[in-house]
């Protein structure tokens, strides 16, 4: 159940339930629909105060008691690889990558299922449907698409048609002042590959090419496994209280 907490523009904030990343703590969180013409524009606004969207919603963490949930952002223009992730580079080397218009489609689904049923089986997304896919991609109001990674094909000079099989996507937003990774999945059995990484590096190239600062990663959390690896992209800015602080 959820109530209104600001009347200029509505805010609304969640009931407590448990935490997906920190033992025996509770999370709430504080959202707001993002409609119409200026859903763009309220999206980036949004972001820079440390939401997250989510469909046509954004939210961010609005716990009582814990402030664990940092939202980070890549400093393009200084961000320099490390020579691991150099090598990550030169091992996708073989890889296509493509922006695509925020269409679901089934090989992004069947993608997208094989990455939760190997790695998420027991999360919120297990149960989702190829309309629930389709929602998720498509059920928004702000500027955004899907990045694709494919095998290189004999052709995929010549024609997209050309591209192999799907390997990784990243769903993405464009803001005014960056592109922010929403959400990503990929082959689970490619692991030598470390797609993951290799997805980051792509939209920090992408988000420098557009001429803009900063890279979105969303929230990172000291000490949660899961987050651990958005502190290797640095120069980053993190969200404090004191606002947005360079962590070189």
């Amino acid at each position: 159940m959820t109530k209104p907490i600001n009347h200029s523009h509505q805010f609304f904030l969640t009931a407590p339930s448990p935490c997906p990343y920190l033992p025996d703590r509770d999370e709430r969180k504080v959202f707001t629909h993002l409609a119409g013409p200026q859903a763009s524009e309220l999206n980036t606004i949004l972001s820079q105060g440390g939401f997250r969207r989510s469909q046509a919603i954004a939210y961010r963490p609005a716990c009582e008691t814990c402030a664990s949930c940092v939202s980070v952002r890549v400093c393009v223009d200084e961000f320099k690889p490390a020579r691991s992730m150099r090598r990550i580079q030169g091992v996708n080397d073989d890889l296509v990558s493509r922006w695509r218009e925020a269409e679901a489609t089934s090989d992004q689904y069947s993608l997208f299922r094989r990455y939760i049923d190997s790695r998420h089986s027991d999360g919120g997304m297990a149960s989702m449907t190829v309309l629930d896919y389709a929602v998720m991609v498509e059920d928004n109001h702000v500027e955004g698409g899907a990045v694709e990674y494919r095998h290189r094909g004999i052709d995929s000079g010549l024609t997209e048609k050309g591209d192999g099989a799907l390997v990784a996507c990243s769903l993405t937003d464009v803001l005014g002042d960056g592109l922010s990774m929403i959400y990503s999945f990929f082959d689970p059995d490619e692991t030598k590959r470390s797609l993951g990484t290799m997805m980051i590096l792509d939209h920090i190239e992408r988000t420098r090419k557009l001429g803009l600062p900063y890279l979105y990663l969303g929230y990172w959390i000291d000490g949660s496994p899961k987050m651990a690896y958005k502190a290797r992209f640095r120069p980053q800015e993190r969200l404090g209280p004191q606002g947005w602080i360079t962590i070189s």
